[in-house]
């Protein structure tokens, strides 16, 4: 599928978090309570099964040339503890929920919530956190904006769309708003790989896509455990795992 443009791809994704959370938001005030716990602990099942098969992409035999049999289990550790590190250092985790509770104070006005504050601003941060990275996380959050940058056309980011499109329903019904601003996310993470496309002229090679989807997922497996309710892991703090993973590899594949 050809693109008129440079970015189209991004765009139309988008558009589909934005249309599915609105759908998502007038049939989530029609649920009851159980029916949306429900639907929140069917999401942290299926968010595990994708983390799973993410987390996964630690096996790519790409990884294996690259670094050899083992090694990339210790990259992906080395990258959850020093950006772990890094990340708490920087609290942003607690800097996420700050922002997050500002959106919601700015958004509360126009969709009044059901519950008291400290609930609605919980409920809109963990929409849009989760959304955010369950979008921005895999291969094709990846090498779909870079082939839209190469103009080699938008058919993976329309395949991601629809599933995004349909994650955002079901997410909005439960978490509300919070959901929608994760187009936001997903718009400037994606363009900025665009922009990598088309500046680089070339595909981000096999085994970095790996290492990041396999960092990512278990970064998914957190948000997962946070839907079910098993433990409220600091998944904001541990993002910076995906900016040191590309390094640490690289680091590591210069020394092996």
């Amino acid at each position: 599928m050809e693109a008129a443009f440079p970015g189209m791809g991004t765009i139309i994704n988008v558009v589909a978090i934005l249309l599915g959370s609105v759908l998502g938001l007038i049939v989530g005030h029609r649920l009851p309570e159980r029916v949306r716990a429900v639907v929140t602990d069917c999401l942290g099942l299926v968010t595990l099964l994708i983390a799973a098969d993410a987390a996964f992409a630690v096996a790519d035999p790409a990884l294996a040339q690259e670094l050899g049999r083992g090694v990339p289990v210790l990259v992906v550790l080395g990258s959850l503890l020093l950006g772990g590190i890094g990340g708490s250092l920087l609290r942003i985790e607690h800097r996420i929920e700050m922002m997050g509770g500002a959106l919601q104070r700015y958004v509360a006005r126009r969709f009044p919530a059901s519950d008291d504050g400290h609930g609605a601003r919980e409920r809109f941060v963990q929409g849009w956190l989760t959304t955010s990275l369950l979008f921005c996380v895999g291969p094709l959050a990846v090498l779909g904006p870079i082939r839209d940058g190469l103009g080699l056309g938008i058919d993976q980011l329309a395949l991601k769309s629809s599933l995004d499109g349909f994650a955002s329903l079901a997410f909005a019904s439960t978490f509300g708003i919070g959901v929608a601003f994760s187009a936001l996310t997903v718009g400037v993470f994606q363009g900025a790989f665009t922009v990598v496309g088309m500046g680089l002229g070339a595909v981000l090679p096999d085994a970095y896509v790996a290492m990041l989807t396999a960092v990512g997922g278990l970064l998914l497996v957190g948000v997962a455990f946070r839907l079910l309710r098993v433990r409220d892991l600091p998944v904001g703090d541990l993002l910076p795992a995906l900016v040191v993973a590309p390094p640490l590899m690289a680091l590591v594949a210069a020394l092996t």
